[in-house]
């Protein structure tokens, strides 16, 4: 069983972050919350050098990012010296370009690719990871798309960032999935699903419908390293709904 520590998603605040200034100001908000570590998305052009520099002033430790494929397919050694700079060891895609999603062809050529991405990155001293949304529940006979993923993928290349709310909307069972992914998995998505007039919507971790204490448990039990708190819609000031998941992962035990 590991150490499960929660991070500060920053896809959450993207509006917050586009200029440097507005970075900075996020950091130490973020900073002031309680989170100790974030993972870096959504952000603005900010010269890497100044973001590790104000993550540093911070007392902040980057745990993981969200690229685009492309660039790690075709061009990897800008974004490899990037994270090597911001010593971040775990590197992660948000989804799955559009062009491997036709078909489930494109599923077993995207599990391919991958594999090739994530050996180069392996090669660096880095670890590869995928996050999911739930458009990849897609059936293919008895197999889901994101079955094909990690079963044709090579697991010491392509990791998993399973997103609790997505696979909840997909379908599929939070808790099962993660003890799929044992020792697969560095970082996890942690968002909650609430239920208004029947439908859901995206809720700070421990105010929705979502098994916690399993899910928690679950991470923990697998190796899961980072516990990244992510909301892409808030229903109030984003900064709070960070808050707000903080307090009750804290109270749960992953501080």
């Amino acid at each position: 069983m590991t150490t499960l520590r929660a991070a500060a998603q920053l896809f959450t605040i993207r509006e917050h972050i586009k200029t440097t200034e507005g970075f900075a100001e996020s950091m130490k908000k973020i900073r002031n919350i309680g989170y100790e570590v974030v993972q870096i998305s959504g952000i603005g052009p900010i010269p890497h050098e100044t973001v590790k520099q104000i993550v540093d002033a911070n007392d902040l430790i980057i745990c993981n990012t969200h690229v685009g494929f492309e660039g790690l397919r075709d061009n990897p050694e800008p974004l490899i010296e990037q994270h090597q700079l911001w010593n971040c060891k775990h590197v992660a895609i948000g989804s799955m370009p559009d062009s491997y999603r036709e078909d489930e062809a494109g599923y077993r050529r995207f599990a391919a690719d991958a594999t090739v991405v994530g050996k180069r990155l392996a090669d660096a001293g880095l670890t590869f990871s995928y996050h999911n949304h739930s458009f990849e529940f897609v059936k293919f006979g008895q197999k889901t798309g994101l079955d094909i993923i990690y079963e044709e993928s090579d697991p010491q290349y392509l990791r998993a960032e399973l997103d609790t709310y997505w696979v909840q909307h997909g379908g599929g069972d939070p808790v099962s999935w993660i003890r799929r992914m044992n020792n697969r998995m560095p970082v996890v998505h942690f968002k909650d699903m609430a239920l208004e007039n029947g439908e859901p919507i995206m809720t700070e971790v421990g105010e929705g419908i979502l098994d916690w204490p399993e899910i928690i448990k679950a991470c923990r039990d697998i190796g899961v390293e980072w516990a990244a708190v992510e909301q892409d819609i808030c229903r109030r000031d984003p900064f709070e709904s960070l808050a707000i998941s903080y307090r009750n992962l804290a109270e749960l035990g992953v501080c």
